[in-house]
């Protein structure tokens, strides 16, 4: 078998390479879902997007006799190693055939890079951070992922693993279906819990406001930025990030699955959900052009899966309980919308208060995510 080459990625041929590589390694898979070309292409780096305005990457493919057989990105953000006052570098991007010596190269290949610009640990997968996909599936490989989660080949974690990365954290993926909705629809404690927080603290809630949509999902985004501050690794979102993903969010958030929690008037949490669009993806095979967004948001009722993305309150309240309210008040809007699947995701390990909260309502914690750590040193 023919030596690896790692080459960074240069010029546009390079990039269609690394940019066509997952159909060539999950070609095999059911439940693979392709990523949105578009979307794609700017997330890696080889377009506009905000997240690098404040952030470098590099992208590397290894070839085989001349042809991609993996890639990955180096990618050092500066806002994460300012918020965590470390010197972090990530993966990201990892696309690779079942080959140690390949796996290691692109790691090798990132790693030193990272190492020339004085980082001391690379992390990962992150592609590219946090705030967009993040992490590797490690156990629930038998279903597809719902919109926006990662799915990869089982074999990667071996891969990883195998070139000395180790545990960070591990995330969660919890699935309910609409019998467990309507269970807790009718749950008396619930009721009463929901109804002490709303006499007790003022809480009230609306559904988001559709004559100012674009200005409520980004105060959807500052909320999360604000609620996510003690959350491990996490970064703010810049301002400019902010405004692409409400352009973005406009065309795919449901406002009747979007919840807002106020105290004398002024928001304190949101709760929303995203309609899984996956299936249709699947069948436009990530292109949105020239007509592909036209099958994607077509008759948005049609979708009965939705993945529950966040519920998030302002630090100052997160004590009141106001959650138990969010999570409550989307309980009557997702049944009357024909909602007949949920995945809550994702939920981090060291999130003992969520985990447990989704256990004790009987979600079934059905998928495993991990986030590496290699010292570079």
């Amino acid at each position: 078998m023919s030596q690896v080459e790692v080459v960074p990625v240069v010029g546009s041929k390079q990039q269609k390479q690394f940019l066509a590589l997952p159909w060539k390694i999950n070609a095999g898979d059911p439940n693979w879902v392709p990523p949105l070309r578009a979307n794609q292409r700017l997330l890696a780096g080889f377009g506009e997007h905000p997240f690098y305005n404040d952030a470098q990457t590099q992208q590397f493919l290894a070839l085989r006799g001349g042809k991609p057989v993996g890639r990955i990105s180096a990618i050092i953000n500066h806002a994460h190693n300012r918020t965590q006052k470390d010197k972090v570098g990530f993966f990201g991007f990892f696309e690779s055939v079942d080959d140690p010596a390949v796996s290691g190269a692109l790691f090798d290949a990132a790693g030193a890079w990272l190492a020339e610009r004085e980082m001391t640990v690379i992390r990962g997968p992150a592609n590219p951070s946090l705030n967009y996909e993040w992490s590797m599936l490690i156990d629930g490989f038998d279903t597809p992922p719902f919109f926006m989660m990662t799915h990869n080949p089982p074999y990667y974690p071996a891969l990883v693993e195998a070139s000395g990365f180790a545990k960070a954290q591990d995330l969660f993926a919890f699935y309910g279906e609409v019998a467990m909705l309507q269970e807790l629809k009718k749950d008396t404690k619930v009721i009463r819990i929901d109804q002490q927080i709303r006499e007790r603290f003022g809480v009230t809630v609306r559904d988001m406001d559709r004559s100012r949509f674009r200005e409520e999902v980004e105060m959807f985004l500052r909320i999360y930025n604000e609620a996510m501050s003690q959350t491990w690794g996490h970064v703010p979102l810049s301002k400019a990030e902010i405004h692409h993903l409400a352009a973005e969010l406009k065309h795919l958030i449901v406002p009747e699955l979007a919840i807002v929690a106020e105290v004398e008037g002024e928001p304190v949490g949101v709760v929303f959900a995203l309609l899984d669009y996956n299936t249709r993806i699947k069948k436009i095979d990530g292109r949105l052009y020239p007509f592909g967004f036209l099958r994607l948001l077509y008759n948005k009722r049609a979708i009965k899966r939705i993945r529950l993305v966040s519920t998030n309150v302002i630090p100052k309240y997160q004590s009141w309980g106001v959650g138990v309210t969010l999570a409550y008040a989307m309980l009557g809007p997702s049944l009357k919308f024909g909602i007949r699947e949920a995945e809550f995701s994702w939920v981090l390990e060291s999130n003992d208060l969520s985990r447990k909260s989704l256990e004790k309502g009987g979600a079934l914690k059905y998928k495993k995510y991990r986030v590496y750590d290699k010292p570079l040193a």
